[in-house]
């Protein structure tokens, strides 16, 4: 990330016994909101940022 760059969001995955829950943090606004996700989504999240990036570097997404 640069210098100019800024931050919108941090998401964080959260895992206690055998439950899951992202926690997206709202940077500008400074809040937070929780979601309970199921163990599969999760497991399948490295795949759909693969897909999302290759959409991108096919330019599918412009800016």
């Amino acid at each position: 990330m640069s210098a100019t760059e800024t931050p919108l969001y941090s998401p964080e995955f959260i895992q206690e016994g055998g439950a899951c829950e992202l926690v997206v943090a709202d940077r500008r606004r400074h809040t937070k909101r929780p979601a309970y996700v199921s163990t599969k989504a999760v497991e399948q999240l490295p795949a759909f940022l693969t897909k999302l990036g290759s959409l991108y570097l096919r330019g599918i997404r412009r800016r």
